[in-house]
């Protein structure tokens, strides 16, 4: 058997890991539709449902189209996975663990700062505007706003006045309709005020005093024996 010089085999070596740096990496699947919904939601945002193609999404996220259309088939296809990775990243992102009595003011805030965050960010405003304007030429996009934005982020927000209405703190009879009253008071004005108005979204500051109020009012109306006591501020 023939035998490798020590510079024959460290230059072999060499050349295979060159071969090897130079390689492209296959990025998994989910992970490139990440960056294309992130690229989509970009593009609604900045144009327009209409103006939007797979085109322009294909080269905001750096993909070729055959990527884009083998992973999502059709543009209807594209704003509905958008809006739900959107929420998935919201939800996952929400802490509404269970809380020491003591602290469900704080928690019930915290749980509407999260709802505010997302219902307030500039580019799901962007996106409603959108929904609005295009409600009437396409059939879909406005019901699947609503089931994939609205309706979960008051599914996950009646979900947490449940579990706290379960441990006594909160009095409800119904609580779906709670969820809805209170999505309402922190963020439904100043979504109105800045779609239709054109006036600016509130400052981070002024979305913490309204989630405040929102939830000191909230448990003055609904609040137990069990809860403590509001404190001023």
């Amino acid at each position: 058997m023939a035998r490798i010089a020590p510079h024959q085999e460290g230059a072999e070596g060499a050349s295979e890991d060159r071969r090897c740096r130079g390689r492209p990496q296959v990025r998994p699947d989910h992970e490139t539709r990440q960056v294309i919904y992130e690229a989509a939601r970009h593009e609604f945002a900045d144009s327009g449902y209409a103006a939007t193609s797979m085109e322009t999404v294909a080269r905001r996220a750096g993909i070729s189209t055959r990527t884009l259309y083998r992973l999502v088939p059709n543009k209807a296809s594209l704003f509905e996975g958008m809006v739900s990775d959107r929420l998935d990243r919201f939800l996952s992102s929400v802490n509404l663990q269970l809380v020491d009595h003591a602290e469900i003011e704080q928690a019930l805030y915290a749980a509407l700062m999260a709802c505010a965050d997302l219902s307030l960010d500039e580019e799901v405003v962007a996106l409603q505007r959108m929904v609005l304007q295009e409600a009437g030429k396409s059939s879909d996009i406005a019901g699947t706003f609503y089931r994939n934005g609205i309706q979960r982020t008051l599914a996950t927000l009646a979900d947490w006045l449940r579990v706290q209405q379960q441990r006594g703190l909160i009095e409800l009879d119904d609580v779906e309709e709670a969820a809805g009253m209170l999505l309402g008071m922190v963020a439904s004005a100043p979504q109105r005020a800045a779609i239709y108005g054109g006036v600016p979204l509130p400052s981070r500051a002024q979305i913490e005093a309204r989630a405040r109020a929102c939830a000191a009012l909230f448990l003055q109306g609904c609040g137990t024996s069990a809860r403590k006591p509001l404190q001023p501020y």
